[in-house]
């Protein structure tokens, strides 16, 4: 018998975890930069945690159930675990807080389909308890930071305004809201058409619909709408935030007011990261203001505000590859300690623990019985080892560099 991964499992093995270790460093190192710490969630949730916020639907999820009858799911995003710990366990912090994260989740994929994934990497940022243009100014920023330090070439950020996406749905009939805004979120002419609406709201849809681009223009189509004066102050906001990201230096922008996220817990500005290589565009990450989520889980219903963003390991990792950059081979032991008799196996064991207590990081490996001395060169320079510890009979070490 053949034993296999269970479907939609992978196992990852040593240049897999190299070349994956390589982006979470290099992204870790900016969250630290910025001033965020690491949160570590429970794998294992509570499927009223997860469905609260509305953020996936029930059967994306991976469920369980205990021996005492209580329905849990494998986490299938991060920001519901954050928020349910944030809000029940850490009352008494000092806002903002700012947290990151690396780590799994598993999504059910209904498609049904053989060997489909289901087990995902992702890296992302929560910055809870402030709002307000600079917050949201940071996060985009943040995410800029980020890209730029994996040397990613040819994205681009995809800005939306859920608030104002959402306000602007209302002139509609309540009983087709939800088809006009899915026929938006697909960019599906032909739904618009064959909807009973009035020519004024066919039109209201249409330019909706076409409110993507440089947001000078579509900050001014979506200003010829007729809005209200909370309307025109999301976009006098969103209008602040661009200023402020422009000012910035070069930053690859669009801006999409018909960008419609599935997750219903989005309140104001929501944005996808998009890689340009390739034929066809790949979205890197997302994310969005969400300033009534954490109220869910609050034991007093307190509503702390929001923001954050994803990135989907896999899809940097399809990228980058491209580029070079990631580790071609697993790191390389610098060092190979043979002992030549038995009587001197000890002093060996000593010596490769010297060596590794070394203040930098040293790689040392020991000879586990090996006895022809042109085979332990041989085996140190397939492995990539340079150096090479000869225990001799007497306790001399004598050392030996292969470069």
């Amino acid at each position: 018998m053949v034993y296999q991964p269970a479907a939609g499992a992978r196992d990852l093995l040593p240049l897999d975890v190299a070349q994956k270790r390589w982006i979470e460093d290099r992204l870790q190192q900016v969250f630290h930069r910025w001033g965020y710490h690491r949160i570590i969630t429970s794998t294992l949730e509570r499927m009223d945690t997860l469905m609260a916020g509305e953020a996936i639907q029930r059967q994306m999820v991976i469920q369980l159930q205990n021996g005492e009858d209580e329905e849990l799911g494998l986490r299938p995003e991060l920001t519901a675990s954050i928020a349910r710990a944030v809000a029940t366990r850490m009352a008494d912090v000092t806002y903002p807080q700012r947290l990151y994260y690396n780590a799994n989740v598993f999504r059910r994929t209904w498609e049904n389909r053989h060997n489909r994934q289901q087990e995902f990497y992702q890296s992302g940022v929560e910055l809870l308890g402030v709002g307000g243009l600079l917050a949201n100014a940071e996060v985009l920023l943040l995410a800029r930071n980020c890209l730029t330090a994996l040397g990613l070439p040819d994205w681009h950020l995809i800005l939306g305004e859920a608030g104002i996406t959402r306000s602007l749905l209302d002139a509609f009939p309540v009983n087709i809201q939800a088809q006009v805004r899915s026929a938006i979120a697909h960019l599906d002419r032909i739904a618009i058409d064959t909807l009973p609406l009035s020519d004024e709201l066919r039109d209201r849809a249409r330019i909706m619909m076409d409110l993507r681009g440089d947001s000078a223009d579509v900050l001014q189509k979506v200003s010829s709408l007729g809005l209200a004066p909370e309307q025109q102050e999301i976009v006098n906001h969103l209008k602040s935030v661009v200023e402020l990201l422009q000012s910035e230096g070069e930053f690859p922008l669009i801006l999409d007011l018909s960008l419609i996220q599935t997750i219903d817990y989005y309140t104001g500005i929501v944005f996808e990261i998009v890689s340009d290589t390739g034929s066809q565009a790949r979205v890197l990450g997302r994310g969005g203001r969400y300033d009534k989520l954490l109220g869910l889980y609050h034991p007093q219903g307190e509503d702390i505000p929001g923001i954050g963003f994803v990135l989907n390991i896999e899809d940097l990792y399809q990228v980058l590859l491209s580029t070079q950059q990631l580790p071609q081979s697993t790191p390389a032991s610098d060092w190979l300690v043979v002992a030549q008799t038995p009587n001197v196996e000890a002093a060996a064991f000593a010596h490769a623990q010297k060596l590794r207590d070394s203040t930098d990081l040293v790689r040392v490996e020991m000879d586990l019985g090996g006895t022809d001395v042109e085979a332990m060169r041989k085996y140190a320079s397939d492995r990539g080892i340079t150096q090479i510890a000869w225990i001799k009979s007497d306790g001399e070490i004598v050392n030996e560099s292969l470069r």
